[in-house]
């Protein structure tokens, strides 16, 4: 099989799915070895057509979607229990603090919950984290609900949202980018996200590095008015922003 079927077949198996695994790959194209594989996979995003991901997975590349929490939770997970612990530094007992939607800010809110700390959110896995006797304080916000992404959003959200002060808001994004910032593929989101940061006196972007020089549709917030909160360090932009790493 040339290079060119090959990679036409890797599109094909990315149709109507969110990710496709190397392993899965192998299966499904027989006689072909993962090198040869990965030298496709490099050419195909190479040409903007697909996405590596940590661990082996692939999926379609496109500003405008995000990937379900169920499959984004297995990626780079040791990445965002360092994140998580680092961002829970920042918190001081007797704080209200904003956590967002999204597998970073769940982490963080798993390193919350044995604290005296008042978190206001739209990430609801805090429904099942957050357990009787805790001392961690949760306000769950009104308003849309993404079950894909766990996360609430809406004109009633954001009307929410204007009720509150938060000494800091720890917020989630999918690409951070020396020229654009910080984005998101949601309106809805992205609109929530500013909301947020209008009300907060300190604002903490947690993300991975694999988000680094990664744009989605939807510009949230500039890297000026933000602190970055990542496993690892990066000097373009360290430049402009304050970046927080191990």
């Amino acid at each position: 099989m040339i290079p060119y079927e090959r990679q036409r077949r890797i599109l094909e198996l990315l149709e109507g799915r969110d990710l496709v695994w190397l392993e899965e790959l192998q299966d499904e194209i027989p006689g072909v070895s993962s090198s040869t594989l990965r030298r496709d996979i490099k050419e195909l995003e190479r040409l903007g057509k697909v996405e590596r991901l940590q661990g082996g997975a692939i999926k379609a590349s496109s500003p405008t979607n995000e990937l379900p929490t169920s499959v984004k939770t297995a990626l780079h997970a040791d990445e965002k229990v360092a994140i998580a612990r680092i961002a829970a530094r920042e918190v001081s007992d007797g704080d209200t603090i904003y956590l967002d939607s999204g597998t970073t800010c769940t982490a963080l809110l798993r390193e919350l919950v044995g604290r005296d700390v008042n978190v206001v959110t739209t990430n609801t896995d805090a429904l099942a984290l957050v357990t009787p006797g805790s001392p961690l304080r949760v306000t769950l916000l009104g308003g849309a609900y993404d079950p894909a992404i766990g996360s609430i959003s809406g004109p009633l959200t954001q009307e929410n949202i204007g009720r509150h002060v938060f000494a800091k808001a720890f917020i989630g994004a999918n690409g951070i980018d020396a020229r654009f910032g910080i984005t998101t593929p949601s309106l809805a989101e992205a609109a929530k996200k500013q909301a947020v940061a209008a009300r907060a006196q300190r604002v903490y972007v947690l993300a991975d590095s694999s988000k680094f020089r990664q744009v989605t549709a939807i510009q949230t917030l500039e890297l000026a008015d933000v602190t970055v909160i990542s496993e690892l360090g990066d000097d373009e932009l360290s430049s402009l922003t304050t970046l927080i790493s191990e």
